[in-house]
């Protein structure tokens, strides 16, 4: 089971996101776990969780650079989530710009 973690200043906009997320690779019965939490909470669920992808929204997309820093060398994807699909909350594409990330860094 992959897992794809998202988060944001305070976990709950990307939790509908998240949940579309989940739904679309649900419904194409793909291994993957998609949550939501916020940014405070990141080292402790990476520690804890060990996440494949870290997914960044827009309120937090400043972090991007630090937290490629701290964990781009886990071999984690890490990308910030389009704004466009965020604002829409557009979960297939997001999951789908998100498995291609994965792929490209060698995930299977």
């Amino acid at each position: 089971m992959k897992k794809f973690y998202l988060f944001c200043s305070a976990g709950m906009s990307t939790s509908l996101l998240a949940s579309r997320m989940q739904k679309v690779a649900d419904q194409n019965n793909l291994p993957i776990e998609v949550k939501a939490f916020p940014d405070s909470e990141m080292d402790t669920i990476i520690k804890s969780e060990n996440p494949d992808a870290i997914l960044l929204g827009p309120q937090v997309r400043h972090i991007y650079e630090k937290t490629k820093e701290k964990y781009g060398n886990l071999g984690k994807v890490i990308m910030p989530i389009n704004p466009d699909d965020y604002g829409t909350m557009n979960g297939e594409r997001v999951l789908k710009a998100t498995i291609l990330e994965y792929k490209k860094n060698g995930g299977k």
